[in-house]
């Protein structure tokens, strides 16, 4: 069944006449994936002038739109009162408040189908200035049902963009987590505070090669198909084979430029931020070829290094800005880093045991890290399925349950107390290993505990919620490998809790409202 229509025109009126002139409001940028956003956040300072006098001056719950907007370039003003914008922008109002609820209009707005819909009706012939005229902007039908039926889908919508932010965040900490390994184990690499002996590229390497860069189809490989490496497959510094181009089926692949399994990746040739990305392949499917802007690092038999390890020192912070220092161009072409100078480069080189000692560690964090990939493509595929079917009205809402409606001053409440909770996670261990035994695991608890008792605050504590968070935490940290709660493991707990008495951290009391006793952190 389809949902009502109805058109923008009838939802939203001009706005955006007023000017900043010498107030001083908060100013706002518009970006592709997060909408209206404060500059100051995003940017980490402010990008815009400083003469502001003749910003837009958007009001709470006004509609910003920007350019592209085929390419989501639009959002709402829900931070403040009154906020600034590029006086390029467009501003709206809703004509009617109360048959319109914002996170449903925005996501709508936002969404692939209305982009394809902007894209049909742009015009212009360069493709990032052509434009949408007022007219065309206003006449869009846009699918607007009931009320309540707004506010369910953008509560599921928004549950799921809940889901998918938990495994980015989940995905980051991991990248954290190594790089925090790294500099545990190594320090440094620059600096060398731990006297590491230090050798010359060159020393390392048998060689460094390039591939070509044939005239390529302007579309991806299929599975059985050769394909080139675009630079992207490199540029995150993880390798993505997904990032290709076809290669014409007349011309003959240079089999010899074939990306293998354990191949250590580097970008020679990009913009100053990204030039000297580097990828260790830990898989890959067959046919796919390097191009001439990649090198691949082949290292001497007798070199007492780890590609996983050299991978990982040639993309830590302070060593890749040395490198990106070697890259040089003319003016108007991308910088580039030669293999003589890349020969050059001074590297800290550890005992080759330690060096494997760090390679495991990354082996079992990129696995769970492969788990989790494959986990937010999943749920990416499960938002843009919900988000067609909600805006096509083919979703059963009466499964939908309409969110908890709450005052403001209620809501901001419940915000801080969820980023409270979120910011709270058991730290995930240096060693994964620990995991896979019982001794490993008690170790790992106990530091659990110290952790837990720190962060509970004026709640009793629980050994059973203590218990289930340390399962959850496992789950989160090695899914199908999680280990499952044990006897010895409650017996140990049940020693720490009689410890921790005995020495005054916890203290007995009585719950006079539900007739209990109950354990209370000292002091909270």
């Amino acid at each position: 069944m389809s949902l009502a229509s109805r058109t923008l025109d009838s939802l939203l009126a001009k706005s955006g006449s007023e000017r900043a002139g010498g107030n001083d409001f908060p100013v706002l940028s518009i970006t592709m994936k997060h909408g209206l956003v404060d500059q100051s956040e995003k940017f980490k300072k402010r990008v815009a002038s400083q003469d502001t006098s003749k910003y837009r001056v958007a009001y709470r719950n006004e509609l910003v739109v920007g350019f592209p907007i085929d390419e989501g370039v639009l959002g709402f003003q829900t931070q403040y009162p009154a906020g600034v914008v590029s006086p390029a922008y467009g501003i709206w109002k809703l004509k009617d408040h109360a048959e319109t609820h914002i996170p449903y209009l925005e996501r709508y707005l936002r969404s692939p189908q209305a982009r394809r819909i902007y894209a049909s009706k742009m015009q212009g012939a360069v493709a990032r200035r052509r434009s949408l005229t007022k007219a065309d902007f206003l006449n869009l039908d846009i699918p607007f049902p009931a009320l309540e039926d707004q506010k369910c889908i953008a509560h599921l919508l928004g549950r799921v963009e809940g889901l998918i932010a938990q495994r980015k965040q989940h995905l980051q900490q991991l990248d954290d987590l190594l790089k925090s390994v790294f500099l545990e184990m190594f320090g440094d690499p620059v600096r060398n505070e731990k006297g590491w002996n230090k050798q010359r590229f060159s020393e390392l390497l048998s060689n460094i090669e390039s591939g070509k860069s044939p005239k390529c189809e302007p579309r991806k490989a299929f599975d059985d198909e050769w394909g080139v490496l675009k630079l992207g497959a490199v540029t995150s510094c993880a390798f993505r084979e997904e990032e290709n181009k076809a290669l014409p089926p007349v011309v003959e692949p240079r089999t010899k430029d074939e990306v293998k399994q354990g191949d250590l990746l580097f970008s020679r040739k990009n913009t100053y931020e990204l030039v000297a990305a580097c990828a260790y392949v830990f898989d890959t499917r067959p046919r796919l070829l390097m191009p001439d802007l990649i090198f691949r690092f082949v290292f001497k038999d007798d070199a007492k290094v780890h590609p996983i390890f050299i991978w990982k020192l040639l993309t830590s912070d302070s060593q890749r800005k040395k490198v990106q220092s070697l890259a040089a161009g003319a003016a108007g072409s991308m910088p580039n880093i030669s293999k003589t100078n890349l020969k050059q480069v001074l590297l800290p080189v550890p005992p080759i045991d330690l060096q494997n000692q760090f390679a495991a560690i990354v082996e079992k964090v990129e696995g769970i890290k492969s788990r989790y990939q494959q986990s937010l493509a999943d749920l990416k595929n499960l938002y843009g399925a919900l988000s067609q079917k909600a805006f096509k009205g083919e979703l059963d809402l009466a499964r939908v349950p309409l969110p908890v409606e709450t005052t403001e001053d209620e809501n901001h409440e419940t915000h801080e107390q969820h980023e409270m909770k979120e910011s709270f996670e058991l730290p995930a261990p240096t060693d994964f290993a620990a995991l896979s035994s019982t001794d490993g695991r008690q170790v790992l608890l106990e530091q659990w505990m110290d952790v837990w008792l720190e962060h509970i605050d004026n709640a009793p504590f629980s050994s059973q919620h203590f218990m289930e968070a340390a399962q959850q935490r496992w789950k989160e940290l090695v899914e199908d490998d999680a280990p499952e709660r044990s006897t010895v493991e409650y017996d140990q707990l049940k020693r720490w809790v009689f410890d921790a008495l005995e020495s005054g951290r916890l203290t007995q009391t009585y719950d006079d409202a539900n007739n209990r006793v109950q354990l209370l952190v000292a002091g909270k």
